[in-house]
């Protein structure tokens, strides 16, 4: 497929993972629902992915079809990716859950090292685990060998300052709203070395 040449429904179904099978999403329609769902213009639009108004507006309606270079320009200047733009939104799977946790109503989890209060913790099945944690470690001679689990963590500091050690880093002094966003494949662990014990904000995917 060569710069120039139109791309086809199939060709980027199957870049995507779609089957064969899959319905042909309308690619105007598409385009015009993802630019009003920015509500922008025409002029907006086309100036954000540095395209004719007259080609967009042309785009929208049915009467060409763009170049993999036009789908490249119009997928950055609506910040998704190429085959996004042939993917039709998953409007059932929008439920509007939300847990409001009001400060200090965190359920409490509590270990040697660490002190938890659990946020968001009403909500099942959730794709993230958010917490704050006091740390009231000060040594590594604290822990019982690494800390390892799946998923991905990002840690913010609230208060005091912490190390961060990690298994294939030299350890990390990370002081009020310092934050790392690290594997937590890889073997961590956290201690407080201020003079009161650090307030963290920790975050771990589940997915």
């Amino acid at each position: 497929m060569t710069k120039d040449a139109p791309v086809s429904l199939i060709q980027i179904a199957r870049a995507s993972g779609e089957s064969d099978e899959t319905p042909p999403v309308d690619l105007g329609a598409r385009v015009r629902e993802l630019r009003k769902g920015r509500s922008w213009t025409l002029e907006q639009a086309a100036k954000q992915a540095g395209l004719a108004r007259s080609t967009l507006s042309k785009i929208e309606n049915g009467q060409m079809s763009p170049t993999y270079d036009a789908l490249k320009k119009l997928a950055v200047g609506l910040e998704i990716s190429v085959p996004q733009l042939f993917t039709p939104p998953a409007a059932d799977k929008i439920n509007g859950r939300m847990a409001v946790t009001k400060s200090g109503e965190g359920a409490a989890k509590a270990t040697t090292t660490y002190e938890h209060e659990l946020l968001g913790d009403t909500l099942r099945k959730k794709q993230m685990l958010p917490y704050r944690a006091r740390i009231r470690a000060r040594s590594m001679d604290e822990f019982d060998g690494w800390v390892r689990h799946d998923g991905e963590e990002f840690l913010y500091v609230l208060t005091g300052v912490v190390q961060l050690y990690t298994e294939f880093y030299e350890p990390v002094e990370l002081r009020r709203g310092d934050s790392a966003y690290y594997d937590a494949t890889m073997g961590h662990n956290i201690i407080s070395t201020s003079a009161d014990d650090a307030m963290i904000l920790w975050v771990t995917s589940l997915a």
